[in-house]
């Protein structure tokens, strides 16, 4: 980034620090000592770095947030207005986690205290088997007692090395330690263990789950392990139902509640818990506020400092930027580079005029490519990072290409930005991305091309061997750009003697010296698949991104030229043959523009091929007067005959019966009835 770039960046922290939604706080974070940085979750890897297989430390340290849970209804109820790919609207609908449910209070046993849970299954409550406790949750050491303390503190200083993702993983065995502590069951009395695990995690809703072994996998599991109580609150609206029993029904051994559905009974229940003051409705997201503090030397510094007399303070927009210190040194001490600069950590308190220090972490990356396109619109601008005309002319961005992997992190963050700027009235358009196409990945063998794996494919060792024209065809052939495109040596192969064959056949096209003449049949039909080939190729680039079937249709072409010249011989006209030629190479010139721009001008054309017009395709030469159908009988294939384009029904049938091979097709049967598919496919049912 530039050091204007820097400068809006950081005056764009403030405006967000200024409205209250970024704040700072105390959390836990994976350290890889060997980056020098904190990790997150989705890049630790069974424990361990995903960039450098270092194993992950579990600390914590004060760091910045922006409250992007702010947001979360709002990001979530306009999903469905954009034109995304319905799997990327999924991943953030998912990513948001809207639970609608209830929070229930499990007051603890001889204590004033109380333990919060979230629940969307409050038709359970009278199942609840045991609460469970993050292990970084208050309360554990309150509530653990003496006998079992060493316990719990082996067990917490174990979790601590695992990330948020390998806690929450599905596939991994479920582990708890009991604290020696019970709470009271808000709805029936009943006094209930307090245990901690690994699964629940302090940072997802109120860091506490109830355990209902009766109704929900995992519980009935963690249960049998440890031998607790497993009582069942919920029937089959039929039947009784094999444990543990987790869809909805009808609630039983649950008192006044006896017979209602879940539906009503998880609304009832939270209902009555507000009467004692021991619940709420609750709606909870898995949503988490937006971490954008790095321990590192890249990124935007944050315009934060810290006064002994005054606190925290932020730089005063006139100081802006704050840019990265040259005088630091990279060493492998766990902390940030920044803290190495002799000058950087000095600064003024621009309340007091006092001495003070300035904050050491810098931004997220995403901070900065969250707000890019905002500053596109006017990338000159010195005074501010854009006038609010221009963005409001040129934005929301009408197409933007992504790959699929952003489709939490960035295009989420960016979504969150433009709203929040839209609220400051800083832009005018609450969404950045109309229409979105993601990519798909580059796989080999099936699995995502990475360094890490050792399965990359060099792009160097492509272009030396085949040329940069073969390596992009390749790639916009394999797959749609959607799709995952698996990496096929043979294919790429493929590609390079397709170029090749365009190389031979329009320099021998131009070199061979054809002459004009009245058009042929032969001729029309040329003419004919090169405008069918314009026709699809515009249509697949400009509205359906479909380069795979673009190609393929220029590979098409390239069939049908080459036919139509080695049939023709020296008789082959040269207006059409020409034409045809000329009318590729433009076509071919954005997948394959090295090789496409070389024949333009080995051909006679002194500018280059990118400045020609695209062709329009012309409809009268799409028309054609006869055209080939399939004759069936009782559905099998008995011949393909040629007939008039465009007959109705009745012709057509008129046309088959009048065939001298019709009676043959029958042998000793009858037409009973003739299915007619116009231009395609005639059926005769016979009996």
């Amino acid at each position: 980034c530039d050091e204007n770039y820097y400068k809006w960046t950081q005056w764009l922290f403030l405006q967000l620090y200024k409205k209250g939604l970024a704040y700072r706080k105390l959390a836990p974070v994976n350290w890889c000592d060997s980056c020098n940085t904190a990790i997150a979750n989705e890049q630790v890897v069974d424990g361990k770095c995903e960039r450098c297989g270092t194993v992950i430390e579990r600390k914590h340290m004060t760091q910045w947030f922006f409250k992007i849970t702010d947001y979360a209804e709002e990001l979530l109820d306009c999903l469905p207005d954009l034109d995304w790919p319905e799997k990327t609207k999924l991943m953030q609908k998912n990513w948001i986690g809207k639970s609608v449910g209830g929070e229930v209070d499990f007051v603890l046993e001889n204590s004033d205290e109380k333990i919060t849970v979230f629940t969307t299954r409050a038709d359970t409550l009278f199942g609840v088997s045991f609460v469970v406790l993050a292990p970084e949750h208050r309360l554990v050491d309150i509530v653990t007692t003496a006998e079992n303390k060493s316990a719990v503190d082996a067990y917490r200083k174990e979790v601590a090395k695992a990330s948020d993702i390998e806690r929450q993983s599905t596939a991994k065995e479920k582990t708890g330690v009991f604290t020696g502590a019970y709470c009271i069951n808000p709805i029936n009395g009943e006094r209930v263990p307090v245990w901690i695990a690994d699964y629940c995690l302090a940072t997802y809703g109120t860091g506490a789950v109830m355990g209902v072994a009766a109704h929900d996998d995992r519980d009935y599991v963690f249960c049998k392990k440890h031998n607790l109580k497993i009582k069942q609150v919920i029937k089959p609206k039929n039947g009784d139902g094999a444990l543990p029993y987790t869809e909805y029904g009808v609630m039983v051994n649950s008192g006044k509640f006896d017979g209602l559905t879940s539906e009503k009974g998880k609304l009832a229940v939270v209902e009555a818990l507000e009467e004692k003051g021991l619940g709420r409705k609750k709606i909870n997201y898995r949503l988490r506020d937006w971490l954008i503090s790095r321990q590192r030397y890249w990124g935007a510094p944050i315009p934060m400092v810290y006064c002994e007399k005054c606190g925290m303070q932020p730089v005063p927009e006139e100081e802006l930027p704050i840019l990265l210190p040259t005088d630091v040194e990279f060493l492998p001490v766990g902390e940030s580079p920044l803290k190495t600069s002799p000058t950087f950590g000095h600064a003024t308190c621009p309340c007091c005029g006092g001495p003070a220090t300035r904050e050491m972490d810098t931004m997220d990356t995403f901070m900065c490519s969250s707000w890019y396109y905002m500053r596109y619109c006017d990338a000159h601008n010195a005074e501010k990072p854009w006038d609010k005309a221009k963005t409001n002319y040129w934005m929301a961005v009408d197409q933007y290409i992504g790959g699929v992997e952003h489709a939490i992190l960035h295009l989420m963050y960016s979504r969150f930005f433009t709203k929040a700027m839209y609220d400051f009235g800083l832009i005018g358009v609450e969404e950045p991305f109309t229409n979105l196409l993601t990519q798909g990945m580059v796989l080999k063998d099936g699995t995502k091309m990475s360094k890490s794996l050792g399965n990359v494919v060099s792009p160097e060792e492509i272009i030396d061997k085949y040329g940069a024209d073969t390596a992009r065809l390749f790639i916009l052939f394999a797959a749609p750009p959607e799709r995952d495109l698996e990496w096929n040596d043979s294919a790429v192969e493929g590609c390079y003697r397709f170029l090749n064959r365009i190389w031979k056949l329009v320099l021998g096209i131009f070199e061979a010296g054809y002459q004009t003449r009245e058009l042929t049949p032969a001729d029309c039909d040329l003419r004919r698949a090169v405008h069918q080939t314009l026709k699809k190729v515009t249509a697949d680039i400009a509205d359906r991104f479909n380069f795979n079937t673009a190609i393929s249709s220029m590979m098409e072409l390239v069939n049908a030229m080459t036919a139509y010249r080695d049939a023709e011989g020296e008789a082959a006209n040269a207006t059409v043959l020409l034409d045809a030629a000329e009318k590729l190479l433009i076509m071919l010139s954005p997948f394959a523009p090295h090789i496409a721009d070389e024949l333009w001008k080995a051909t006679g054309h002194t500018d280059v091929v990118y400045n020609a017009a695209w062709p329009a395709y012309n409809e009268d030469y799409l028309q054609q007067a006869e055209v080939e159908i399939a004759v069936q009988v009782n559905g099998k294939l008995k011949a393909r005959v040629t007939i008039p384009t465009g007959l109705d029904k009745a012709a057509a049938e008129a046309h088959v019966r009048a065939l001298p091979d019709f009676t043959k097709w029958l042998g000793d049967k009858q037409a009973a009835k003739i299915i007619i598919v116009p231009d395609k496919l005639v059926n005769i049912v016979a009996k």
